[in-house]
């Protein structure tokens, strides 16, 4: 919210600084995130008189005048407007004047060989405007000459730019920043006196129906006869624009001024109006949820389909307005309005949630209406507006009518129990001596006289409850939405207090801290994967809906993310297409993330490992002509099997043809230790196609959280050091021819398993297919390494060892021996 200072300082006695006043609001949990000083807009910029203006004799649209501001003789401008003329008072920027809305420093200069020694400002030069036409003439007719320009213009003023925390909807007011002020320095209050205006009793001529009194607890209808529609005053449209609101006319602006002044959404119909819409003399104002079918067009000209969560304003059962949100079109002050109706009212926070949230709508007034209102002043804030609109529009007060659901008429307070050994418990000792440095002066506890003066200050009530140290606090109406329980009052106590006047300590005991075995193994998986060049890259969890499995969400805020991802490769594969087509090359990443899917019999989520690889990840290029080299099946399928190698573990692939996006002949199933880990494989020649990708694109998921369970198993934690044998190796080659059915994997699993503890490695090392080998066959050439930790083998130690893999080979695979 934008709070004026001289806004401020009418409502409470204040005489800090906008730096100081910034300050102490942003420790007070407001934060200040700009101050804007208006009066460096036009610091050197007087009023001056146009004593005369002559054509200038080398340009047609340029002006020379003779203009007074002030100093022994008159200063000769140049000037290209064309609403200039004698005799009336401007705005001048004097020599050395500089303009920082359009970074300008005034400099005597020529303009077509005629000396000019100053300019005369429009108001967008002076950063009142965006677009000004002319120079600014002042309306007044007698003004001192020399006298600066900003307290004419309302340049004397210093706006802050502050935000409050949601749950403080009272602080979007000036009211509510004042008594905030108040509080903070001791100073005097001083909120506006409110008239109270003689109204009509309720008559046919004004009646309510509240259809939804728990949506609308307190409505209050007001008809103003006798408007007249004229631009507001001069200081009303300052200080809405210093406020970042557009004047429009008296009446809006009135509307508008009330809100900022004291946070109460107001709206003002045009009577007649309403009365043509309602088809009767009698009107009867209604508040109702929309039907299916409604429409309405709303202030912006946006015709809108309104939904049953969309709250209503009707005049006889016909929609003219969104309840707490934007008016109808139908329904507006325009010029020749002369009767209207007030609308003051409490709507509830979460009806007005949903049905701005349903027509996608967030208006100063819905964002006040969802953090809620105080419905103790609506009242006063009815009359204000009343006194003003009778003030500047020159209307009359007629019938009013009150529709006011609340138990009894109550006004809505809470009492709660405090006790000062919580208080000091929770917010610890305090430096006696606020003069002193930190850690230097006296500590102590906060006393009872200061916890009662602050929360006096708050506009609390304090009681005794019969135990000393122990208050009963009755909260202010407008403090009753956030000051719940006895922990709010505490905070409110050291916030105004001020955190800073508490003594910083430490805990008594302290350990070094660790990170818990997942985020130890997470980080060495993290490495291992850089290690072989992948970069890791995080995705949105929300995708498209597209899968009958997937979750989507109830409240979405776009389509295109409206249901929650059930893998990570298509992500994966947008952001390698996405690099490609911005030229940056293949992307080799990685992500780790969650998804989430919907079973027969629930909600389900788990933690993903995800990777892509492709393209020619070399470098040097020259030695084949500039030719790419791209990545092989193998290749990508050992840059996967160098991460597993790094961590410790042995995975096994087998082929698989389950993932669609991928190649069904060029894709393996992960395994460990009989679990399935996840997926490897070509990217599905289709997709490539469709994608305009290169054929050589790999991706891979695994279960994260299969792998992280098998690296936190006693035996990976603690590595056992396994010794170099002293003693050479003797290698065997084994080939054969055999069925296409049996992958290597199991193969080289049956080998290791019958050579027992002998056997070294055994490594694939040829792969055959074509003439000479039987149909539905292979040829393949293992190399077995076998070596002992205590001897040098001799053939008579691996002859027979060697023949019990010939033979289970045999028996188990029904190879056919080569060798």
């Amino acid at each position: 919210m934008r709070i004026s200072l001289n806004w401020l300082r009418e409502l409470v006695d204040i005489e800090v600084s906008p730096e100081a006043l910034a300050e102490m609001l942003t420790m007070a949990g407001f934060e200040v995130e700009d101050i804007e000083d208006r009066r460096t807009w036009a610091d050197g910029v007087v009023v001056g008189r146009v004593l005369d203006r002559q054509p200038h004799p080398n340009a047609d649209k340029l002006s020379v005048c003779t203009v007074d501001i002030g100093a022994a003789t008159p200063s000769t401008i140049v000037c290209g407007a064309a609403n200039v003329r004698a005799d009336v008072y401007v705005p001048v920027a004097t020599l050395g004047t500089h303009l920082p809305t359009i970074d300008l420093t005034i400099r005597p200069r020529k303009l077509r060989d005629v000396p000019s020694e100053g300019m005369i400002c429009s108001l967008a030069e002076i950063g009142l405007a965006k677009e000004s036409d002319g120079i600014y003439i002042f309306p007044q007719e007698s003004l001192q000459v020399g006298a600066d320009v900003r307290p004419l213009l309302g340049l004397d003023d210093v706006i802050l730019d502050l935000t409050s925390t949601a749950n403080r909807a009272d602080a979007l007011s000036m009211v509510g920043i004042a008594r905030e002020v108040a509080a903070l320095t001791g100073a005097k209050l001083k909120l506006p006196e409110v008239p109270k205006l003689p109204v009509k009793a309720a008559s046919k001529e004004l009646a309510l129906r509240i259809s939804e009194p728990t949506a609308c607890p307190i409505y209050i209808g007001t008809a103003v006869e006798g408007v007249a529609i004229a631009p507001s005053p001069e200081w009303l449209q300052r200080r809405l624009q210093a406020a970042g609101t557009r004047p429009i006319n008296n009446v809006v602006d009135v509307t508008n001024y009330v809100l900022l002044e004291w946070g109460q959404p107001l709206h003002a119909f045009d009577g007649d109006r309403l009365r043509s819409l309602a088809g009767s003399t009698d009107l009867t104002l209604g508040v109702r949820f929309a039907r299916s079918g409604e429409t309405l067009t709303t202030l912006d000209s946006q015709s809108r389909t309104l939904t049953d969560q969309t709250l209503l304003i009707t005049a006889n059962d016909q929609p003219v307005a969104l309840a707490g949100v934007m008016g109808g079109e139908n329904s507006e002050v325009y010029a020749n309005t002369t009767n209207l109706v007030l609308e003051a009212a409490v709507f509830d926070s979460v009806a007005i949630r949903r049905s701005a949230r349903s027509q996608g709508l967030r208006t100063e007034a819905s964002s006040r209406y969802e953090r809620g209102v105080n419905s103790a002043e609506l009242e006063l804030a009815c009359r204000r507006a009343l006194a003003l609109l009778a003030e500047l529009a020159g209307g009359t007060v007629g019938v009013q009518t009150v529709a006011d659901a609340r138990p009894g008429g109550a006004i809505a307070t809470r009492t709660i129990e405090l006790r000062l050994e919580r208080l000091n418990q929770v917010l610890g000792p305090i430096e006696l001596d606020q003069e002193a440095r930190p850690g230097e002066g006296e500590v102590g506890d906060l006393q009872p006289a200061d916890v009662e003066r602050v929360l006096t200050a708050l506009g609390c009530e304090l009681t005794s409850a019969g135990t000393t140290g122990v208050w009963r606090v009755s909260v202010p109406p407008y403090r009753y939405r956030d000051l719940e329980r006895e922990i709010d009052l505490i905070e409110e106590v050291a916030r105004v207090y001020g955190y800073n006047n508490f003594c910083d300590t430490l805990p008594a005991k302290t350990e070094l801290g660790f990170l818990p075995p997942e985020y130890a193994l997470t980080r060495q998986i993290h490495n291992a994967l850089q290690a072989v060049g992948l970069t890791e890259v995080i995705h949105y969890s929300l995708v498209k809906p597209e899968a009958d499995n997937q979750i989507a969400l109830s409240n979405p805020l776009f389509v295109e993310y409206s249901a929650l991802r059930t893998e990570m490769l298509t992500a994966l594969v947008d952001a390698f297409q996405y690099n490609l087509e911005q030229g940056n090359g293949a992307l080799n990443a990685y992500e780790i993330g969650r998804v989430f899917w919907r079973e027969e019999d629930g909600l389900y989520e788990g933690d993903r490992l995800a990777g892509i690889l492709g393209g020619d990840a070399t470098t040097g290029r020259w030695v084949r002509g500039g030719r790419e080299q791209p990545m092989t099946w193998f290749e990508a399928k050992g840059a996967l099997e160098s991460v597993f190698r790094q961590l410790g573990i042995a995975v096994e692939f087998q082929p698989d043809r389950r993932n669609a996006l991928l190649h069904p002949g060029r894709t393996a199933s992960l395994w460990l230790r009989g679990e399935r880990l996840g997926t490897f494989g070509q990217l599905h020649p289709q997709e490539r196609q469709r994608r305009g990708l290169p054929d050589e694109v790999y991706a891979f998921e695994l279960d994260l959280d299969l792998l992280l369970e098998q690296l936190s198993a006693e035996e990976n934690l603690t590595r056992t050091f396994q010794p170099y044998s002293a003693y050479p190796a003797s290698d065997r080659d084994l080939a054969f021819f055999a069925p296409v059915q049996f992958s290597v994997s199991e193969i080289e699993r049956a080998v290791r398993k019958t050579a027992g503890k002998l056997l070294d490695s055994v490594e694939l090392f040829d792969e055959y297919r074509g003439e000479s080998v039987p149909a539905g066959k292979r040829s393949l050439a293992l190399r077995l390494v076998y070596r002992a930790g205590d001897r040098t083998l001799t053939d008579e130690d691996i002859e027979p060892v060697h023949q019990k893999v010939r033979e289970a080979l045999q028996e188990k695979f029904q190879v056919s021996l080569r060798s």
